[in-house]
């Protein structure tokens, strides 16, 4: 397919990427556990979440239009960005939008989307703990939609290294289609082997991956986890070489069960 078509009108497509990690820690006391949601919920409040989804509005050269913002309780945050390929003239654009500038407290009717422009990104986490052991989880979904010439595919890197990613699920997925000017149908404009091809060779030697594709529907499907645990990175409140050999290798085993769970999107060892 040739790299630039010329069009009937705008272009149709939905390009839509499902974006969702998993960070594992081990945090062993009833006190560690709620300070890790603490540090979590600290880390990734909807202030900080908003600043990574204007980045990917910025990397995939879209306009924003509104953001809706929101921290929960007890713990979790949720923002939407609403977007556009393009920007537009100021009557246009409706007046409850705030255009990306969250100063000060918003207004409840500024918080709400009646509509969506064509694209939107959103996020939302989830961060959780084990009742009975000392594993903990922390969960982003991130969804990107856009519509017109510009790929939510740009920023994968970008958000890969936004967060502490030991289990990456993405899915990427072409709906509608397009017509050129003399009418022909197109059903995606750009060519697409695996999610793969569109994540740096530096941050894909650091997983294992494999791909689910189906490019009969242009529904792409990548998993990846994290092939090295150094258990410094995984304990909260501890250090590794305070700990005996045997409890170092019974923690890095309980780690690697719950990350090849998660990975597998099922219970291997109960």
């Amino acid at each position: 397919m040739k790299s630039k078509l010329a069009l009937y009108g705008f272009n149709n497509l939905t390009k839509s990427l499902s974006f969702n990690i998993y960070d594992v820690c081990y945090a062993e006391t009833e006190r560690d556990k709620r300070d890790y949601i603490e540090y979590i919920d600290e880390q990734y409040n909807s202030d900080r979440l908003t600043g990574i989804l204007c980045k990917v509005a910025d990397i995939i050269g879209a306009n924003i239009l509104n953001i809706s913002k929101q921290d929960y309780e007890p713990q979790g945050a949720s923002v939407n960005v609403l977007i556009a390929e393009g920007p537009l003239p100021p009557h246009e654009i409706d007046e409850t939008c705030n255009q990306g500038k969250l100063n000060g407290i918003l207004l409840p009717k500024q918080t709400v989307h009646a509509h969506l422009d064509k694209s939107h990104i959103s996020v939302h986490t989830y961060p959780e703990h084990h009742p009975d052991n000392a594993i903990s989880t922390f969960r982003v979904d991130i969804d990107v939609s856009t519509c017109g010439k510009i790929s939510p595919l740009n920023a994968l890197d970008f958000l890969i290294r936004s967060f502490d990613s030991d289990i990456i699920t993405i899915d990427y997925r072409v709906r509608g289609f397009t017509r050129d000017i003399y009418g022909k149908k197109y059903y995606i404009d750009h060519e697409i082997k695996s999610i793969q091809d569109y994540i740096d060779d530096s941050i894909l030697r650091k997983y294992d991956a494999i791909d689910i594709n189906v490019y009969q529907s242009n529904t792409f499907h990548t998993k990846m986890l994290i092939r090295e645990i150094n258990l410094d990175d995984y304990l909260f409140n501890q250090d590794a070489d305070e700990l005996p050999h045997d409890k170092r290798l019974e923690i890095t085993d309980s780690l690697h069960k719950e990350m090849i769970e998660i990975f597998s999107g099922m219970n291997v060892y109960d």
